[in-house]
């Protein structure tokens, strides 16, 4: 089974794996409070799709500078 989008390529949209953890859980928990939005589909699903589809962006905290 292939997982698209790959995690090396959501990685590359988040600087590091840390942040892309931390922005998709955030966003599915965020989206367990609208359960209309997400239909049938997982939580974690929707929100690594809308990741990669450019749909929501990390916002880095000031310390941290992406490379």
């Amino acid at each position: 089974m292939l997982n698209y989008p790959g995690v090396n390529e959501l990685v590359d949209k988040a600087g590091t794996r840390y942040m892309l953890v931390m922005a998709v859980a955030r966003r599915a928990r965020q989206l367990l409070n609208n359960p209309d939005k997400l239909g049938d589909n997982n939580p974690v699903t929707f929100a690594v799709n809308e990741l990669h589809e450019g749909k929501i962006s990390i916002e880095y905290p000031d310390e941290y500078k992406p490379r």
